[in-house]
């Protein structure tokens, strides 16, 4: 299990983990065990191949190891929202977690993926920086195309008129 943060995770800890394309998340939920939403394609130590499960629509709650989830790929210990929100307390983080084992849900990478499955567990707020940084990038890509086209359909108009 490869790391780039040495300090042990506490339970209610979220779990980056860094797949080839994007990141997995989990919560930690202590003695070694993570709980996390993953497609019925998702397999422990998935690499690249696991980045087309998130074409699936259904997740499944499972409680593995982390060392099982992680495999090969590094992993980190990212709160990252806890300047912004208050995190629930601990006990209800784990019990949330430890109901929602074994549950199958609806999943969307852009709604519903594993990212906002676990912000919701510690902050009672589905978030994902991953999607908000996705539609950033398209964003800022799609105006740019605007502006290419528009700008050939203006080079085009004048070339005609010369």
């Amino acid at each position: 299990m490869a790391s780039s943060d040495r300090a042990e995770p506490k339970p209610g800890d979220l779990i980056e983990i860094f797949r080839i394309g994007y990141s997995h998340w989990a919560i930690y939920v202590g003695d070694g065990y993570v709980v996390h939403l993953a497609p019925p394609s998702e397999y422990p130590g998935a690499g690249s191949s696991s980045l087309f499960s998130v074409l699936s629509d259904r997740g499944e709650v499972k409680r593995e190891l982390l060392t099982k989830v992680v495999g090969g790929c590094f992993y980190r210990i990212n709160n990252y929202l806890d300047h912004k929100y208050e995190p629930l307390p601990v006990n209800k983080i784990i019990s949330s977690a430890k109901e929602m084992i074994g549950k199958e849900m609806k999943y969307s990478v852009f709604s519903r993926n594993c990212e906002h499955f676990v912000t919701d567990l510690r902050y009672g707020k589905p978030r994902s920086q991953q999607v908000e940084n996705f539609k950033v990038g398209a964003g800022v890509t799609s105006a740019l195309g605007a502006l290419a086209l528009v700008g050939y359909g203006f080079a085009k108009h004048r070339s005609q008129n010369q």
